[in-house]
This record gives C-alpha cells, sequence and structure tokens, in this order.
C-alpha cells in the first residue's frame, strides 16, 4: 500500500518541528524570571550631602510581568517603592535613595496634609523584588539592605490659608488678588499652582519678603489671575488649588483647597471720537459762584457743552476767570466692567483745586477722566468720573458692604466738566488735553495727550 504524499510531508514539517524546539532548549533553556537583581550598594546614608546619598538597583526580567519592590523593616512594616508595574522583557537599573511612596507612622496625624513621598527610617530591611505574569507565575529575590543617618523629618506645610477664596482678577481694585500664606517647617522647594480645566497646571509667582526662596518660614503667593502682565486670567470657575513642597532627599508633601474665580478679565476702555469727528469738544462758558464746590459743599453741575463751532477753532480764548468746558465719550470695550469714582461729570473745579480737596481721593483701580494742561503742574490734575449715574451700574459688595458705581461692558458713556481759568501762568498760551486714567495702574499710550487745544487766557488788563 503506498502512502500519500501528503501524509509524508505533514510527518517531516512535524520532524522538523520538534527538531527546532528541541535545539532551542538546548541552546536557550527556559530561564528564570528574574535574574541578576541586586543594589549596587546595599547600604546609603541619604542626607542631601553629596555622599552615598543613592544606589542603582538593577534586575533583568525575561518575560512580561507585573514587578513591586518593597522594604521590610526588623519591626515588619512593608514600605512599597514600585507596587504591580507592568513590565516587559529586558534589563532594568532605577536609582534609590530611600524615598518611597508615602506613609504614615504609628501615632501620626498630619491632618489634610498629603505624604506624596517619604524617606524610610533608618534600619537594616529586607528588599524583596516579586514578578507575576499573566499566567500567574511568581518569583521572588530578595536580600538585605540598610539605610542610615537619613535626613528623615517632612517637608510640612503649616499655617496653610488661602484669602479671599472667591476673588475678581479685573483690576478695578477690589478683591483683585488672592494670597496664600503657607509656612514651610523644613526648607525645601515650594509650588503653588491651580489647576485648569485640561488638567494643566497654573503656577503662581511667590512674593518675597522675610523668607528666602526655599527656605523654612512663612511664604505668600500673590496671584492676579496674570491679569497684571497683561494676560487674560483663566475662565471664571472653582479651581482647584495645591501647594507643594519636596526636600532635597525627595519628600515630597502637598496641600489643596480652592479658589474662585469670578468677573475675571483684562480691563479695556478708550476715549472715542464724537459724532463731528473729533475726540474732545472744548468750549467757553461764564463762570458762576453757584458752581464752586468744596469738600463740604457740592455746587452746581454746568451744563454740557452744545455749541459745534468751538471745534473749528484752532485756538479758545477765555476770558480770566471764565471756565474752559470740555465733552468726551469713554466706551467699555472689554468683557468686564470698569470701576470709577467721582466727582461728577459737570464739576467745576477752581484752577487750583484738585480732587482730594472735593472729598475724592485717588482709589487704585478705579477709571476716571483727567484734564491737563501744560502749566497745570500735575498730571491730570482735575478729574471726573466716566459717566453720571444714569450711564453706570451700582454693585453692592456684600463682603465689606460698600457700594462701586461701574461702566459695563460694551457701553459707552458721556463725560464733561470745566476748570475756572482763575490764574494765569507763564506760559500763555498753553495746550490742554484729555486723558483717561486707571488709577494706580496705567494711563494707556491711546488714552494720553487725547487731542490738544490751544487756549488762552484774555487777562483783565487786555
Amino acid at each position: 500500500m503506498r502512502i500519500p504524499i501528503w501524509l509524508t510531508l505533514i510527518a517531516a514539517l512535524v520532524g522538523v518541528i520538534v527538531v527546532i524546539v528541541a535545539g532551542l532548549a538546548m541552546v536557550a533553556p527556559d530561564q528564570p524570571l528574574i535574574t541578576a537583581a541586586a543594589f549596587s550598594h546595599d547600604r546609603i546614608t541619604p542626607n542631601a550631602d553629596g555622599s552615598d546619598d543613592i544606589t542603582l538597583f538593577s534586575y533583568t526580567l525575561t518575560k512580561n510581568a507585573r514587578v513591586t519592590l518593597a522594604f521590610e523593616g526588623e519591626n515588619g512594616a512593608v514600605f512599597a517603592f514600585r507596587q504591580g508595574e507592568p513590565r516587559i522583557p529586558g534589563d532594568y537599573r532605577v536609582e534609590f535613595s530611600g524615598v518611597v511612596d508615602g506613609f504614615l507612622l504609628d501615632g501620626e496625624d498630619y491632618g489634610d496634609q498629603q505624604i506624596l513621598q517619604r524617606l524610610i527610617p533608618d534600619g537594616v530591611y529586607t528588599w524583596r523584588l516579586s514578578a507575576t505574569t499573566a499566567a500567574g507565575e511568581t518569583l521572588d529575590q530578595s536580600g538585605t539592605f540598610t539605610i542610615a543617618d537619613g535626613d528623615a523629618p517632612l517637608p510640612l506645610l503649616t499655617d496653610f490659608t488661602v484669602y479671599p477664596t472667591t476673588f475678581t482678577p479685573n483690576q478695578d481694585g477690589i478683591f483683585d488678588r488672592s494670597q496664600i500664606n503657607v509656612f514651610l517647617e523644613k526648607e525645601a522647594i515650594l509650588t503653588a499652582y491651580l489647576i485648569d480645566l485640561n488638567g494643566e497646571r497654573l503656577y503662581m509667582s511667590e512674593r518675597f519678603e522675610d523668607s528666602r526662596p526655599g527656605e523654612a518660614g512663612r511664604h505668600l503667593f500673590d496671584y492676579e489671575g496674570g491679569v497684571d502682565l497683561g494676560a487674560n486670567p483663566p475662565p471664571d470657575g472653582t479651581y482647584p488649588l495645591v501647594v507643594h513642597a519636596q526636600d532635597a532627599v525627595g519628600q515630597r508633601v502637598q496641600r489643596e483647597s480652592s479658589l474662585r474665580i469670578e468677573t475675571g478679565g483684562k480691563p479695556l476702555a478708550q476715549i472715542i471720537p464724537q459724532p463731528i469727528g473729533v475726540s474732545v469738544i472744548y468750549e467757553v462758558q461764564p463762570y458762576d459762584p453757584d458752581f464752586m464746590s468744596t469738600r463740604f459743599q457740592v455746587g452746581d453741575l454746568v451744563p454740557m457743552p452744545t455749541d459745534p463751532q468751538s471745534v473749528d477753532m484752532t485756538r479758545l480764548s477765555v476770558a480770566f476767570g471764565d471756565l474752559l468746558v470740555f465733552k468726551l465719550t469713554v466706551e467699555n470695550y472689554s468683557n468686564v466692567p470698569i470701576r470709577t469714582t467721582g466727582p461728577a461729570p459737570g464739576t467745576v473745579y477752581q484752577w487750583e483745586q484738585r480732587a482730594p480737596s472735593l472729598g475724592w481721593m485717588e482709589e487704585a483701580g478705579a477709571w476716571r477722566v483727567g484734564l491737563e494742561c501744560q502749566s497745570s503742574g500735575a498730571s491730570y490734575p482735575w478729574r471726573w468720573a466716566i459717566g453720571s449715574s444714569e450711564q453706570l451700574v451700582e454693585v453692592d459688595d456684600p463682603v465689606n458692604g460698600n457700594t462701586y458705581t461701574y461702566l459695563m461692558p460694551g457701553e459707552t458713556s458721556v463725560v464733561w466738566g470745566a476748570v475756572r481759568m482763575n490764574r494765569v501762568e507763564n506760559l500763555n498760551p498753553q495746550s490742554c488735553w484729555a486723558g483717561l486714567i486707571h488709577e494706580y495702574v496705567e494711563i494707556s499710550e491711546r488714552n494720553r495727550n487725547v487731542s490738544p487745544h490751544e487756549i488762552f487766557v484774555v487777562e483783565p488788563d487786555s
């Protein structure tokens, strides 16, 4: 009986496979799951002095497995350095400084402080490297390891406060900043950051006063959302706030809180042209004693300029003691309200008067329209609110009980006022101009020296 050729071929193929498998077994016999596991030095002194602070642990893995490296102390306490981490076959090396995943010793309670990584106490340990495959094959290798003279105190963060927890970074001078106050118990690298909706860290700048960077003591982080640098703050919302400390040996501690942003944004405003094509209208009006204002008495408001012919005059002549009156329009072209303070549009200043003499001090974050002349002796000495009560919105602050006045986003307002030209300076004629002032912040170039006009004061003798 003749054997079919296909059976012959199958038998030959099986024979070849058997020979190959047997050959491979002879050339590369089955190896242990873990080989050559050892420390380069079995004793370290992790105190950041630059000598014997770290050692190198190496091993070889022959199959895909999950690996755990742990240390067991003489009292039975176990500390994990690697815990069930997946590894593929190959040679591995890792530096070890005695720092493992965070833990608490008996009797310790650090409240809401998170101990992320910590130096294990001085002592003699049994290290154990365990590997487990998906098929359930397991192998351990172990040895002894000593830690001495370790710099064990944690870089604890105590007296952690955030104020205010809700702030409005829009440069209106009201809760524009939040301050994070931390006491650091040990010299360490200290950072503070928010976590945005994408998981990105938004780092805060530390304000250095009594403590130097990283030294033990009190530290202050001052956060304004980046607005002072010209950037837009993060969108309104509540963000996780993290303060993190890491000492020289690698111990890491952090504390968490939250910070809420409301009405955040970069305020932007400008003086815009009038319908007739100029930015500032100037006009002369006679003075009336009823216009006189002081800290204790509010005078009448001067009528708003209406004379279109004054626009065409290259020089305005003002009789000594009469009023130089102006009118302009302010636009809030940002996405946040802008705050203002008095006196009201239409207020009349004597030449020598200033806003504080009428009871209106400069306020950080407030916007005001100012008028300045070459001989006025100060930057925009005469100032007015950026709108009347009909154009502005009052907002009550529930925290401090104050009422603040704002020009809302996208809105415009008309501002006018007057200065009594009751003094003749050496410079006559002289130029006068308007400006839009963000007090204690800036006078932007676009809002500086707007519509200069030549003013001549006619003295009584002439």
